[in-house]
């Protein structure tokens, strides 16, 4: 089956606020046969741990739905977050759009 991929941008500041709306676009891209989600996270500026319990719900649908997520362009706090939590190792994080098209090629 060929990958149907959707790049996510989000911006600003990552907390509970915005974590239901993304999670609802994350279920909406589902609905519509996206099996890749890439979320480009440049342009986040901070990350909470409501933010991460997004992602981590996010992906948990994502999995469930037999698709794939990946996370690109982490700011140092979003690393450090990672990093303290040891959630660096359960997510796909690429460095570019390449890298994405090398994985997905070789799963």
């Amino acid at each position: 089956m060929l990958p149907k991929v959707k790049v996510l941008r989000p911006e600003g500041i990552l907390d509970s606020a915005k974590s239901a709306q993304f999670r609802q676009q994350i279920n909406e891209l589902i609905d519509e046969g996206v099996n890749v989600v890439l979320i480009d996270l440049k342009k986040v500026t901070f990350m909470d741990s409501s933010g991460l319990g997004a992602l981590v719900l996010i992906l948990k649908t994502v999995r469930n739905s037999g698709g794939r997520l990946f996370l690109m362009s982490l700011n140092d706090q979003i690393k450090m977050l990672f990093d303290l939590t040891n959630m660096g190792s359960i997510f796909e994080i690429i460095k570019d759009k390449s890298e994405l098209e090398e994985r997905l090629r070789n799963p």
